[in-house]
């Protein structure tokens, strides 16, 4: 979402970089950009100007000018304002006494509501709740077999209510939000969640307005971040809305779904990474058992093939690899090259060459000669250099997987330190 953003305003720390020492005159030349750099990504120009104006007055202070690493300063100075942009929230639900608790969706049709309810039953259901999904969405076609679909494929219970109910609205209309309120006198919900398309902007943020003058919302969750480069809505929703961003959708699957971190959201904007939520997708991705036994094999140089299928598998489940490499620091430039752009089709079709092969090839690549590659080749719909290249790269990661195979802490081995990485990581925002 933020990739346009995020190149901009790196562009322009480097440029400071660049500065021995910072000015009034160069600093008005990065404000100015930084102003253009958010305009361009939609945020509200309201926004903009107040954003701008809190920079400028921070970053004029003597003792930033005078210090010896005033871009660092800047840098600085930009992130927590960009974090005070998302208020204090930390993202999620919050707590709340009342059982059952009732957690109302809220939004135009089309904005992902129906695929919000079953991401959000599903992270429900991984904390240890019971979540029941309800259509109230009765008239339009169809709209409750969607639910269905969803929640059947997220493993939910869901309800066919037999009552008329509210219907899918392309916009805000008196009669749509006076069905919305007769909801919320009769469930008397302790959540009321705004669900918004990224991909429209500054209309899903006045929409959003909207709907809480009229019915109240609580929280915004924010969908199909993976199609907008822009990410002005995000930027802007706390402070035109007035309520925080509870969760942030940024892909397909249903496990795509993640309470909002704002500290987070902007280091990845800032090219500073994102570690913590790179391990907590790890640690929930990792079987402790298999990363456990995966040690011991690497220890005894016995890492074959089909050990690197599965480790392919594992890192499937963290999301797509692009985003994983937006998480590590000083990567956000480099995934935006063609030449070093990672695919996850490429992946696909490793894993396809790999289970063309017999149970004897993945675990003894040696035994496999010229006919038994075109063999491969044929099978996995690929070409005899594909299988060449993938067996050279799996020969050269096995002889720096040997180097490696003293050395403690890894994969599961490694769960004291990892422990430790992430309470250091905690500490020190």
């Amino acid at each position: 979402m933020f990739d346009s953003l995020g190149t901009r305003l790196q562009d322009v720390f480097k440029t400071l970089r660049g500065e021995f020492k910072l000015t009034p005159e160069t600093i008005e030349v990065a404000l100015r950009e930084i102003r253009l750099a958010l305009l361009e990504a939609d945020v509200n120009f309201k926004v903009v100007k107040a954003f701008v104006d809190r920079v400028r007055d921070r970053a004029m202070d003597q003792q930033v000018l005078g210090s010896l690493s005033p871009s660092q300063q800047v840098v600085r100075i930009v992130r927590d304002e960009m974090v005070a942009l998302f208020g204090n929230a930390e993202g999620g639900l919050q707590p709340t006494s009342k059982r059952p608790r009732v957690i109302l969706l809220l939004g135009l049709q089309g904005a992902g509501k129906t695929t919000t309810a079953g991401k959000l039953g599903l992270w429900l259901a991984k904390q240890g709740r019971h979540p029941l999904l309800v259509s109230t969405d009765v008239k339009r076609p169809a709209a409750i077999q969607q639910l269905n679909v969803v929640a059947q494929k997220a493993s939910l219970r869901v309800h066919d209510p037999a009552g008329q109910d509210t219907a899918g609205r392309l916009h805000i209309d008196d009669e749509l939000m006076d069905e919305l309120v007769a909801i919320k006198s009769v469930t008397e919900p302790s959540d009321l969640l705004y669900v918004a398309d990224a991909m429209t902007g500054q209309d899903a943020i006045k929409s959003a307005g909207e709907f809480n003058r009229r019915v109240g919302v609580t929280g915004v969750v924010l969908t199909k971040l993976d199609g907008d480069a822009r990410g002005g809505a995000a930027l802007s929703v706390v402070s035109v809305v007035g309520v925080p961003i509870a969760f942030a959708g940024s892909g397909e699957r249903l496990e795509d779904l993640e309470p909002f971190h704002p500290e987070r959201v902007v280091s990845r904007v800032l090219g500073m990474g994102d570690v913590l939520s790179l391990i907590e997708r790890a640690e929930a991705a990792i079987d402790v058992q298999d990363a456990e036994r995966l040690e011991e094999k690497i220890r005894a140089n016995e890492f074959t093939l089909e050990d690197f299928r599965n480790q392919l598998k594992t890192i499937r489940k963290m999301g797509p690899i692009e985003q994983i490499m937006g998480m590590l620091p000083g990567m956000g430039h480099l995934k935006s090259l063609a030449a070093n752009k990672p695919d996850d089709k490429q992946i696909t079709r490793i894993e396809a060459i790999i289970n063309s092969m017999t149970p004897d090839e993945r675990r003894k690549q040696h035994i496999i000669n010229g006919s038994r590659r075109k063999r491969i080749a044929r099978g996995s719909g690929t070409s005899v250099e594909e299988v060449n290249r993938l067996l050279k790269q799996f020969v050269q990661m096995q002889k720096m997987l040997k180097s490696l195979g003293g050395m403690t802490g890894l994969a599961g081995g490694g769960r004291k330190a990892r422990r430790q990485a992430v309470d250091m990581l905690r500490n020190r925002r």
